[in-house]
């Protein structure tokens, strides 16, 4: 089904009688605007190898709250560079560089007691452990994928603004031996000890499903039916018993192992001074029923919880609905959010975020008829029409029919207000 925003095009147009941004933000370039635009994270690349400072640029532009100031081959160059601009807060690093290793360029900066954030991104997974000697952010493998990437700079951008990370964006260790769950893009359990490692895929499948009904008791015999369902009844309680011993050994290393409680034929997941990622990222989106240009920077933050949908790409069949609902509760928070900061006319952080809604779900039209406003805000007359053209040969391929009356009516209007400033 093609969503829709609003009833009227006019509602998205950007003129004050119906428009969905505050009026009074609507109203020239306030100096709020100005003040907002401070508080992004400036970043510089240091690698030896130009294709990677294209690979991360373009991965990095999709993320609001950073900014890219430059990109350098060799450790020496960048520490000129910083030496003359102490506003950098965050350099992605690569380990082995001619003229100058990453670590050696780390060292220098802890000596010289620099507030910049650092982040390896290499190819030699060897060199972890001596990397977090030295304080660092993160280590980052390459190829790095967009999720892990966006794990790292919510970190990065969380110690930068001292915002508390209840909510796994931190490193383990500050949470002082409470047990973290980061179930939204990934099934990964971790406390001061380590990360769980599962011995099977289907004790961790085991665990995401204990955790949804935490603290209540799952019979066997259900959790046969909805995780080795299709196989013979035999096979499958042998298999959940082998799955449950498992899961207990998973955990062992962690001394984790007494959370899982067998309990009248059945088992029982108990946890006790745990975070577990997708509850705060709902807690927070309910705590925040209105985004203005007082708690915008606060929401981006919220926004950056999400780093991905409930349990990743493993598609627990009996974990549909949970994954929907939250992400359609991403979805809504996100366009309240791109409303505000299309009023704040920050049109680059709108668009990154409205780009993300648009990689899931291309057929949402309430997206579209944001960004197509913001074509129109920022004079991109070729970006508008194109943008529009895609989305309605998209709905004539996929689906077979023509978009809406309104958006088509937006189209015309925002076209004409283009034409008309020339």
């Amino acid at each position: 089904m093609v969503a829709a925003f609003g009833s009227r095009a006019s509602q998205v147009s950007g003129r004050p009688s119906h428009s969905p941004y505050p009026a009074q933000l609507m109203c020239g370039k306030s100096s709020m605007t100005g003040e907002w635009r401070k508080k992004f994270m400036k970043v510089i690349l240091v690698d030896d190898e130009p294709t990677m400072h294209l690979i991360l640029r373009k991965m990095l532009v999709k993320l609001p709250g950073v900014h890219v100031a430059g990109a350098f081959t060799d450790t020496k160059s960048a520490a000129s560079f910083l030496s003359e601009n102490t506003d950098i807060g965050l350099a992605f690093v690569d380990i082995s560089m001619p003229g100058g290793s990453g670590m050696e360029f780390a060292a220098k900066m802890e000596a010289l007691a620099s507030p910049l954030q650092i982040v390896f991104v290499t190819s030699h997974k060897e060199f972890a452990l001596k990397a977090y000697e030295l304080s660092v952010v993160d280590y980052l493998v390459k190829p790095v994928s967009q999720e892990r990437l966006q794990r790292t700079v919510n970190r990065a951008l969380a110690s930068q603004r001292g915002i508390p990370l209840q909510s796994l964006s931190a490193p383990v260790s500050e949470n002082s031996g409470r047990i973290v769950l980061t179930m939204l893009g990934d099934v990964v359990v971790s406390n001061d000890a380590g990360r769980v490692k599962w011995i099977s895929r289907k004790c961790a499948e085991l665990f995401a499903y204990l955790l949804l009904y935490r603290g209540k008791r799952i019979p066997r015999s259900r959790l046969v039916m909805d995780i080795f369902g299709g196989m013979h009844q035999t096979n499958a309680e042998n298999y959940l018993n082998t799955t449950v011993y498992q899961l207990r050994k998973s955990l062992e290393p962690l001394g984790m192992r007494e959370v899982i409680r067998s309990e009248n034929d059945g088992y029982a997941l108990e946890l006790k001074d745990s975070v577990i990622d997708y509850l705060e990222f709902e807690k927070q989106v309910e705590e925040m029923p209105s985004i203005d240009v007082g708690n915008v920077e606060r929401a981006l933050h919220i926004e950056r919880l999400y780093t991905g949908d409930l349990f990743g790409d493993k598609a627990y069949v009996w974990a549909i609905h949970e994954m929907v609902r939250y992400a359609e509760l991403y979805t809504s928070f996100v366009k309240r959010l791109a409303v505000v900061l299309i009023s704040l006319r920050d049109t680059t952080s709108a668009s990154k975020l409205l780009l993300k809604l648009n990689e899931r779900n291309h057929l949402d039209e309430s997206v579209i008829r944001h960004l197509m406003t913001i074509r129109e805000m920022t004079g991109d007359k070729k970006g508008l029409t194109a943008l529009y053209t895609d989305y309605v040969r998209l709905l004539s391929r996929e689906l077979g029919i023509r978009p809406s009356e309104e958006l088509i009516h937006l189209y015309d209007m925002l076209i004409s207000r283009l034409t008309n400033k020339k």
